[in-house]
């Protein structure tokens, strides 16, 4: 996916858009967010660990991570650099 592309979605989307990086061979134990996350690859892999489900994301690769999804971050020897929009989750009065 094309950058521009990309982060204009994420605008008209609500999310609050940064650039962001990790370093070479970070490994992030198991966490959630509070908010909801989707990525673009710049440049670099990340692999993503949603339970079981491992998934690797190389540059001009897109994921999405839910509020309150269970996962893990792992970064190989280039680390990652990456286009990230963050929004807060839906209340639950608000999906009701």
């Amino acid at each position: 996916m094309d950058r521009d592309h990309f982060e204009a979605e994420l605008r008209r989307d609500g999310y609050e858009v940064r650039d962001g990086e990790i370093k070479p061979h970070e490994h992030r134990e198991a966490h959630t967010h509070a908010f909801d996350v989707r990525f673009l690859v710049l440049d670099g892999t990340i692999t993503v660990v949603f339970g079981q489900d491992r998934r690797d994301y190389g540059a001009g690769d897109a994921c999405s991570v839910p509020a309150d999804t269970l996962h893990e971050e792992h970064t190989g020897k280039d680390g990652v650099r990456y286009l990230i929009g963050r929004r807060p989750a839906p209340s639950a009065s608000a999906a009701e």
